[in-house]
């Protein structure tokens, strides 16, 4: 019996594996029409008896301003180009400082907040840091870096009820995505990490410092030459078998 069980068991998993990977295949070429977080916050507006209005229109890569792509990678993960998914450094230097005590820093990388927005509910548990691991994999090998990032844009929140570069653009400065300057781009880079408390089109000191930061940034990293190397297949990690296709 229980062997009987553990068989069924293990052949749903396989299932909902292998399921997920085709999804996420699929999303390589289909826009997502939504993301889990927007699905979320509608739920959470009705439960507060709060409706809010989701915002969002999607822009395709070639409408997506370089400023705006180099300066999210500036301020969220400057290492987006050459890692897998997760930056190793980055996540021992939070567990570091975390163990420490005091405010908990985080230390996902553009393609695991991808998997985490588009597919998973927010809060911090280890089922769900398991599943984000396994969406940020899946993504890592079926997507390009440009697709990642494409998404990413589209589907970040940038306020209540803001979601994308498009939206959030036209929320904060009144003008479509492609029309963004250098210093709005990192203006709204800056807020990711806290969109709902800071405001891109009224920035407070912290906010400034954060966005000049991260234009400097932008031009330490080359600006929009560094955008050359999304385009690059990646190089597969060593573990890859020869047998496997090389998407």
């Amino acid at each position: 019996m229980l062997r009987n069980l553990f068989r069924r068991l293990t052949k749903l998993l396989l299932w909902l594996a292998a399921g997920s990977a085709l999804i996420v295949l699929a999303l390589r070429w289909i826009d997502p029409p939504g993301t889990a977080l927007m699905i979320e916050r509608k739920v959470q507006s009705w439960t507060d008896d709060q409706p809010i209005d989701l915002q969002r229109s999607w822009r395709p890569w070639s409408e997506l301003p370089d400023d705006l792509k180099i300066a999210v990678i500036a301020g969220e993960d400057q290492k987006f180009a050459e890692h897998w998914g997760f930056d190793v450094a980055a996540i021992r230097q939070a567990l570091a400082h975390n163990a420490e005590g005091g405010n908990l820093r985080g230390a996902s990388t553009i393609s695991q907040q991808v998997a985490k927005n588009l597919f998973l509910w927010s809060g911090r548990s280890w089922p769900r840091k398991g599943l984000e691991a396994w969406f940020t994999g899946l993504i890592e090998l079926l997507w390009p870096k440009q697709r990642i990032l494409e998404v990413y844009l589209n589907s970040v929140e940038w306020g209540d009820g803001v979601f994308g570069a498009e939206a959030a653009a036209r929320h904060h400065f009144k003008v479509g995505a492609p029309y963004l300057s250098r210093q709005q781009a990192s203006l709204l880079a800056a807020v990711l990490p806290n969109p709902r408390a800071w405001s891109a089109s009224r920035p407070n000191a912290y906010v400034q410092r954060r966005a000049a930061w991260i234009r400097q940034q932008s031009y330490q990293l080359g600006g929009s030459h560094y955008l050359n190397q999304l385009s690059a297949s990646p190089s597969l990690p060593q573990w890859w078998p020869d047998w496997l296709p090389k998407l």
